[in-house]
């Protein structure tokens, strides 16, 4: 089944001069939003803006695809929920959104949709009744789960759930379509092996997923956008052309430049996460270290290291060396002063690559 809707395009907006006020910065006037880039930053940047300023007692829809990237939750650990090595061997970088809700991988074959109301009206109930209509539309035998995920059975196909922003008189809710993206990626990137971390941030729920193209072959972007833009027409009352925006429309936007800056920076990436601790340990062949470390906003604010019975005293005294000089360093980003302490002592130099490993991992 193919919809069929109206493109309009943005008029490209001239590059702002300096001393320009605020007040003459384009506003969103539409209600429908698609964008036309897959960049991460900028889509997630345009999403933000979208909702800071677009009229709050006005419902917005925006869709986009990403190119490949992991994308964790306002209040997230990354170091629990990313495997960060597989991160940097894959080239796929790791976002942090501006929302709650758990971690999701993006690519090409999924979409991704934000449903922007007042909050008077707000409800993620009925905003994911909404996706289910759409997918119903279809020809999907879909459902709702208790956590506002669609499903098909018991596998999740769209990721909504509590990926939400509230802020004064204005909400979003907004989630992530299956439709045929690289499962095996998104496995690799999704499982960090940190079973031991203890994180008071909120931890995703793992479940089962899979694709709509594994229910409905020849499902495609273009399909889902149309039923998506139908069902949120219908719902909300809006009659708007769908709008497509890309980077160079809103190049003179200083808010979505800042934007995509700030989510590049290790500021936002790691210094918002929230306060852990990962515990571990290791047997070498001069005794057995367990290592507990305790981290806040990408700090390690406490280092420990137990040795077992037996382990020489002067070995005990040169690993709390290392433990001094580990607190106030920046977790998995430690300076290079820490491995002139290893030169030449084994068990110290033991240690270390293991504790570099572990928090790098």
């Amino acid at each position: 089944m193919h919809r069929v809707f109206r493109l309009t395009r943005a008029l490209p907006v001239p590059a702002l001069h300096r001393g320009l006020v605020t007040q003459s910065l384009p506003t969103p006037k539409n209600s429908i939003y698609l964008s036309g880039s897959t960049d991460p930053y900028f889509n997630l940047s345009f999403e933000d803006w979208l909702f800071r300023h677009k009229d709050p007692e006005q419902p917005l829809l925006l869709l986009y695809r990403d190119d490949p990237c992991v994308v964790v939750g306002r209040n997230q650990n990354p170091w629990k929920e990313v495997n960060i090595r597989a991160s940097r061997r894959t080239g796929i970088p790791f976002i942090r959104r501006h929302s709650g809700g758990g971690t999701v991988y993006h690519d090409l074959g999924n979409t991704n949709f934000s449903i922007h109301l007042p909050r008077a009206s707000f409800d993620r109930h009925a905003t994911a009744q909404v996706i289910l209509r759409a997918v119903r539309s279809l020809g999907i035998d879909a459902n709702v789960n208790d956590r506002n995920d669609i499903c098909i059975g018991k596998d999740k196909i769209c990721l909504l759930g509590s990926a939400y922003k509230i802020v004064k008189d204005r909400a979003y809710h907004h989630g992530t379509m299956l439709i045929s993206t690289r499962l095996d990626t998104l496995g690799k990137l999704l499982r960090s092996g940190k079973d031991t971390m203890e994180t008071r941030g909120v931890a995703s729920v793992r479940s089962p997923v899979c694709n709509l193209q594994q229910h409905h072959v020849h499902m495609s972007h273009e399909d889902f956008v149309g039923a998506v833009v139908d069902a949120f027409r219908r719902e909300y009352g809006v009659h708007d052309e769908v709008h497509t925006v890309t980077p160079e429309d809103m190049r003179g936007v200083d808010y979505i430049r800042r934007g995509m800056e700030e989510l590049k920076t290790w500021d936002w990436t790691f210094g918002q996460t929230p306060e852990f601790t990962y515990k571990v340990q290791r047997t070498f062949d001069w005794g057995a270290v367990t290592a507990e470390l305790h981290s806040k906003h990408g700090v390690l604010l406490k280092c420990s290291l137990t040795c077992s019975d037996g382990v020489d005293e002067s070995v005990k005294e040169r690993l709390s060396l290392l433990v001094f000089k580990l607190e106030g360093q920046r977790y998995g980003y430690v300076d290079d002063t820490i491995a002139s302490l290893a030169d030449g002592d084994l068990q110290v130099g033991a240690v270390w690559k293991w504790l570099r490993t572990e928090m790098d991992n």
